[in-house]
């Protein structure tokens, strides 16, 4: 009997292994990924426009690119969004530090001025888009610093200068229809006489930030983002020759969907290929093709806040979107 039941856990485990739906146990203890749509959908839902998430915009200053949470474009502004995910006691030091206690027993966390390195990320992101050809009329360009962690807490508020969205805070806005005072002001960039003008701008601005450079994204089940860079495949030595063409170079973005063939759990992969020059505007043609390979397919995945490389298998992989 011992011999049938040992067997028979054999069979389930195996059966499990290569059939099952369930989700890899993927860890997002260190990525604030979620965090940073959640804000992103919550911002376009209060107040129009597009928010664009994870850039990496040139810095010629220092020959790298500089990471941008977001951007929140609407018909008045644009706003340079930095999501801190603080949590804890948060107080502010001399140096513009601040300081998180109560993380943890044993544990005190500290983040380099913040308002300093989102005036910093203001100052590259419109240096980029007049080198694109934009200019950007005074005041259009402004930051926040929004702390959507519930576990966020401060003595003081009244130390925080007006650009921190403290968590009370961002808990209380509501969606409106006009301006906020000291987030969205009543700012029109060009005369409202020159509607077309204005319109043109709204199109260059929504153009350019569109096909900026940004991390690789991965969105899997239950709503889960992850920003990154993709690394590579694994898996069986077939599945990969088909997917051999999937390169940044040429892949836009790629809709995964699961399949059976013979019993077994397969990925269908329709792969959107797409002009990769942002010169070329209009110019060439997207194609779409479509790949099937194993669930199990690994893909390789680094998270753009450390230097963990993550293995998650195709089957918990909804949409990858390669930047170029």
């Amino acid at each position: 009997m011992w011999v049938e039941i040992i067997f028979g856990l054999v069979i389930y485990r195996l059966v499990r292994r290569f059939f099952s739906d369930s989700d890899d146990p993927i860890d997002f203890g260190s990525s604030g990924s979620n965090a940073l749509f959640a804000v992103a959908a919550r911002l376009e839902a209060m107040y129009g426009g597009k928010a664009y998430v994870g850039l990496r915009i040139p810095d010629p200053d220092t020959a790298s690119r500089q990471h941008i949470d977001l951007v929140l474009l609407t018909k008045r502004e644009a706003v340079v969004v930095s999501v801190l995910n603080a949590s804890g006691i948060v107080s502010i030091d001399s140096d513009g530090t601040w300081v998180c206690t109560g993380v943890s027993k044993h544990k005190t966390q500290r983040h380099p001025d913040p308002l300093l390195e989102a005036k910093k990320q203001v100052a590259v992101l419109e240096s980029y888009l007049e080198q694109r050809g934009v200019h950007i009329p005074d005041g259009y360009l402004s930051f926040k610093i929004v702390c959507p962690n519930p576990d966020f807490r401060t003595i003081h508020p009244d130390y925080f200068p007006p650009e921190v969205v403290t968590y009370d805070q961002w808990s209380e806005l509501k969606p409106q229809k006009k301006n906020i005072s000291g987030w969205i002001k009543d700012y029109l960039p060009l005369r409202s006489d020159k509607k077309e003008s204005q319109e043109s701008f709204q199109q260059n601005l929504d153009f350019i930030l569109s096909s900026a450079p940004m991390w690789d994204r991965l969105e899997l089940k239950n709503n889960k983002h992850l920003l990154g860079e993709f690394m590579e495949f694994k898996g069986k030595q077939d599945d990969i020759v088909l997917l051999r063409d999937i390169k940044r170079s040429k892949v836009s973005r790629m809709i995964i969907q699961k399949t059976s063939m013979f019993g077994l759990a397969h990925s269908k992969l329709q792969v959107l290929y797409a002009p990769r020059d942002y010169r070329n505007e209009g110019t060439s043609s997207l194609d779409l093709n479509e790949v099937t390979v194993r669930s199990s397919t690994e893909v390789l995945f680094q998270l753009h806040d450390t230097n963990k490389v993550q293995k998650i298998k195709l089957s918990s992989i909804m949409l990858m979107s390669l930047s170029p």
